[in-house]
């Protein structure tokens, strides 16, 4: 080999890149102040580590906006702090991968690769058509997909009860009772009668 790879011949794999020396007198064009200007926050140790959205001590623009209803609200269900998440399947994935007559319910659909874990609940839509019958056990149903179930002769399991949509939260008002009504008297009825 004409390039023998020995100690006089060893290249790093990429050019280095000088680092910057600042300090080192003015002739360098990086002495006194090293480049960092006169005083001020960005002449100090640390001051280029500041978090996003710092703004030198102002009161940053995410605390100035008025906040909304959202995603820090404990009813915000679908985005907030206790916010659910449910896997949907469609019914021509289950056409597809199920034979007619089977059963189809959580472990059997993660043993057909239509979803990954039994960790997240499972809610089946209706897309697509189905012509096979299937006994489906799943967390929930859309009406659709329940009734081209029923329609094909199969059967839907809900694992959940599904919620009304026309209940609200809240504190329910306790029903007033009925009190017995009591008779009253006037005192001209208990006064005795006056001798004419």
């Amino acid at each position: 080999m004409a390039d023998d790879l020995n100690l006089s011949s060893l290249k790093p794999a990429q050019p280095r890149t000088e680092r910057k020396r600042v300090g080192r007198g003015q002739g360098s064009g990086k002495g006194r102040y090293s480049g960092r200007g006169i005083k001020g926050q960005k002449s100090r140790s640390g001051s280029h580590s500041l978090p996003a959205g710092f703004e030198g001590g102002q009161m940053p623009l995410d605390m100035r906006l008025g906040k909304l209803r959202g995603n820090t609200s404990a009813d915000a269900m679908p985005i907030g702090p206790f916010r659910t998440y449910s896997q949907p399947v469609n019914l021509r994935d289950l056409d597809r991968v199920f034979d007619d007559g089977d059963t189809v319910n959580i472990e059997s659909l993660v043993e057909k690769g239509l979803l990954k874990n039994t960790k997240a609940d499972v809610k089946i839509l209706g897309t697509g058509e189905l012509s096979k019958k299937l006994a489906v056990t799943a967390h929930a149903f859309s009406a659709t997909a329940r009734e081209k179930i029923t329609a094909a002769g199969g059967s839907a399991t809900a694992l959940k009860e599904p919620k009304d949509p026309r209940k609200k939260k809240g504190r329910t008002k306790p029903v007033a009772t009925e009190e017995p009504e009591v008779e009253e008297t006037t005192p001209e009825a208990d006064a005795p009668a006056e001798e004419s």
